[in-house]
């Protein structure tokens, strides 16, 4: 049987879901079969991809190749940063503490909450009228 020479993580975000896998390489970041530089025009979505490799100095060491879907872009990107957080610690254990020190393993949660019936959003009551 063939040795697996990659690590996989899977990220969610919102209703965003990246599968990640990392191989050793030059630094390659495809994401849905384009560089990561033109699926996300936003520096701040490519600072957020970028940043579990800058936390554990590991820019250049990786060929990461995504598939992501779901979402927009903003629950894409970090839902890309977690994947490659959970596959760079699969990598090796010792990134742990910079990874959990920097909240990159921990999901976030927040949702949009649901409509309730009677109200115009999921808290906001319609206008009181006294007469």
């Amino acid at each position: 049987m063939k040795k697996k020479t990659y690590s996989q993580g899977t990220g969610r975000r919102k209703t965003a879901v990246a599968q990640v896998r990392l191989a050793p390489g030059s630094g390659e970041i495809i994401i849905n079969g384009m560089p990561y530089e033109e699926r996300f025009d936003c520096l701040e979505h490519r600072q957020a991809i970028v940043k579990p490799l800058i936390v554990t100095q590991t820019v250049g060491k990786f060929d990461i190749s995504v598939k992501v879907n779901g979402g927009g872009i903003s629950g894409q990107a970090e839902a890309i940063s977690m994947g490659i957080s959970r596959a760079l610690l699969k990598e090796d254990e010792k990134y742990k503490a910079a990874l959990r020190g920097d909240g990159l393993l921990t999901r976030d949660s927040r949702a949009k909450e649901r409509k309730k019936p009677g109200l115009k959003r999921a808290r906001k009551a319609p206008q009181y009228t006294k007469r």
